[in-house]
Formats: structure tokens, C-alpha cells, sequence
């Protein structure tokens, strides 16, 4: 919205012209959208504790959660909040890759929301049924999937890309919708699987967000792509403002949300999260890089996925309890022993995400 505003006044006044240098606006949208859930935290946590939309905790799980009950939840609405409208101040809106990024983000934004609304406000234990999110998440997961795959310029927007192996290109066909929607739904529930304990979840996403906005900065410059052995996107450096904005938003709501959290995200924030980081790794061809930075989120998955398995299986379960961070929890280790764990564990594997740039 401001890039055309800051070309028209270019007319009249070069200084302008600053505003079309993308690191720039990155660091703009950094640092507005962290200014808008800085502003907006305190009268969304007031809106919530008024409506009494409080968090819900299980008693079966660690007693140190049962203090948590009554925490206001959905927070996450002022996460996107302030991506979105960070993200229509200072990114380039005649680029397609924004609206289709803000379209999933909001979408799955959207069947969080229900979910939560359903379990806090009508105080329905079950939300919204899980046959019925799946559907939802299906429709927007295959909806995103199709319109990349039918708007794609060349090939190698719907190709396998592999680190470490700069000369492997794998065209993928449909079977990159396939692919697209499952990385899309895959990290927004692995996200949202992760979101157990106070400020676990967003710092994670800040950091992998950040990681990606290089790539997608390296992806839509066609010298340093070439330089760097990446597939050149025309347009993907456009997702680096809005990965800044994730990044903001993350570091805004994480003041609220760090130990002991004043507000928790919820499903409405915790899915549109995931999501927004899938779409993102598959605009750039960056799903295996995904793999690699968000490893706390797979591992956590795998947990739920692996403790689920083997109790339908054998009848003994793996972990203490899943997710994995409730198992270190019941093995004693405080809670922000285990956040900033996973947190270290996240800024390693970032790095390592990033390596892959350059060792090809």
C-alpha cells in the first residue's frame, strides 16, 4: 500500500525511491508489526479476560499446568492482525505471492478460530470435529496448492529441489499439489502440536521464519539464486516482507506470551502459523529446508504420532505423555528449562537450514 504511495511521491521527490529496496521494507514490516501487537496486546488480553475466554487444561497432565487454567486464548488473533496489515503497508500487492501467503494464513486463521470459539466460548470440549477441520484445512491446503500449480512461470517452480545437490531438479507434475498440501496442513498442525507450554511455539516460528525470508530473498534475486545454485522465482523476494512480519508479530506476541504467559495463541494463531511457514517453503522450493529448521515441530509431531501408534498397537506407550515437551516436563525438568532447550535446539537447526545455501 505505502510502495504506492512512496512511487507516486518518487515523481516529485527521489528520496522516495528508498521504499523500493526490499531489505528495507523487510525490516519495516519487522518492526511495525511487532509495534502493533505491542499496542494491541494489553486491550486483546482485557477483551478476554472480560468475555471470559479462558484456557482449558487437562487434568491428567503436568500439575504445574493445572495454575494455567483460566489463561486468556486467542491471542493469536493479534498475531495476524498485525501480519496482515503489516504485510498490506509494505508489500508489493500486485504480486500474487502476497495474497496467496495472506489467503492461507487467514484461512487456516479462520478454522482455528471456530475451534477455539467452540471449546472457550460455547464450551464444547471437542471444538470443531476433527473430520470437519480436516475438511477445512483440505479446501484451502488444496486450493493454495492448485492456484501455485497453475500459475507457475516455469518449471522449476514445480520441481524437487534437494540441498546439498545443486544440479538436482525433479519435476513433480500434479504430484506437487499433492505435495504442497501436505506440507501446508502437515506444519500448520505440527505448530499447532507444538503449542503446549508458554512462549514453545512462537519463538520457534520466529526463528524459521526468519530463516526462510533469506531464502525467499536469495530465490527472487536472480544474480545471487545464480550465484548460490537456487531456482530463481521472479517474485519470491516479496515473501521476505511478510516473513519479517511473521517475525515481528512472533516477537510482539512473545512479550505477552513468555513465562508465565499472560495469553496463549490458541488454534487461531498456532495453525495460521504452520501454515503460513508451509506455504512459504513451497513458494521458495524449500520444503526439505523446512524439514531441516523446524525439526522441534516434526520431532513433536513424530511423538504424538509414534505414542499414539504404539499404544494401538502393543498397549504401552513410548513417551510419558505427548507431545514430547510434556514428557520432559513429567520427567521433572521445570518448564522454561524446556522451552529454552527447544529454543536452542531451534536457532542450531536454523543455522544449519541456512548452510544448505551455500553447500550445494
Amino acid at each position: 500500500m505505502l510502495l504506492y504511495l512512496a512511487n507516486f511521491l518518487a515523481h516529485f521527490q527521489s528520496a522516495f525511491q528508498v521504499f523500493n529496496y526490499l531489505t528495507l521494507r523487510v525490516i519495516l514490516g519487522v518492526l511495525t508489526s511487532l509495534l502493533i501487537c505491542l499496542w494491541l496486546g494489553p486491550w486483546v488480553i482485557r477483551r478476554l479476560v472480560e468475555g471470559q475466554i479462558g484456557q482449558a487444561v487437562r487434568d491428567d497432565g503436568p500439575q504445574s499446568h493445572l495454575s494455567k487454567a483460566g489463561t486468556p486464548t486467542m491471542g493469536g488473533v493479534m498475531i495476524l492482525l498485525a501480519i496482515a496489515f503489516s504485510t498490506l503497508i509494505w508489500g508489493d500487492l500486485s504480486n500474487h505471492y502476497v495474497w496467496i501467503v495472506l489467503g492461507v494464513t487467514l484461512g487456516f486463521g479462520a478454522i482455528g478460530w471456530v475451534d477455539d470459539y467452540r471449546k472457550v466460548v460455547e464450551k464444547n470440549p471437542r471444538g470443531l470435529p476433527a473430520r470437519w477441520k480436516y475438511l477445512w484445512q483440505s479446501v484451502v491446503g488444496l486450493g493454495a496448492a492448485g492456484l501455485l500449480y497453475f500459475t507457475a512461470a516455469s518449471p522449476v517452480e514445480t520441481s524437487l529441489i534437494l540441498p546439498l545437490f545443486k544440479d538436482f531438479v525433479l519435476p513433480l507434475g500434479l504430484f506437487y499439489i499433492v505435495l504442497t498440501y501436505f506440507v501446508i496442513v502437515g506444519s500448520s498442525n505440527a505448530v499447532n502440536l507444538t503449542d503446549g507450554l508458554d512462549g514453545l511455539a512462537i519463538m520457534p516460528t520466529v526463528l524459521v521464519a526468519m530463516g526462510l525470508s533469506v531464502f525467499a530473498y536469495v530465490s527472487g534475486n536472480s544474480v545471487f539464486a545464480d550465484y548460490l545454485h537456487m531456482p530463481f522465482i521472479p517474485g519470491a523476494g516479496e515473501l521476505a516482507v511478510f516473513c519479517g512480519t511473521i517475525a515481528g508479530a512472533g516477537l510482539g506476541f512473545l512479550w505477552f506470551n513468555t513465562y508465565p504467559a499472560q495469553v496463549f495463541m490458541g488454534d487461531v494463531g498456532a495453525l495460521a502459523l504452520g501454515a503460513a511457514l508451509g506455504v512459504v517453503a513451497v513458494i521458495v522450493r524449500q520444503e526439505i529446508v523446512l524439514f531441516i529448521m523446524g525439526g522441534i515441530f516434526v520431532v513433536e509431531t513424530l511423538s504424538v504420532i509414534l505414542q499414539v501408534g504404539s499404544y494401538k498397537l502393543t498397549g504401552r506407550r513410548i513417551f510419558r505423555m505427548a507431545p514430547l515437551h510434556h514428557h520432559y516436563e513429567l520427567k521433572g525438568w521445570p518448564e522454561p528449562r524446556v522451552i529454552v532447550r527447544f529454543w536452542i535446539i531451534t536457532v542450531v537447526l536454523v543455522l544449519l537450514g541456512l548452510a544448505t545455501l551455500k553447500l550445494r
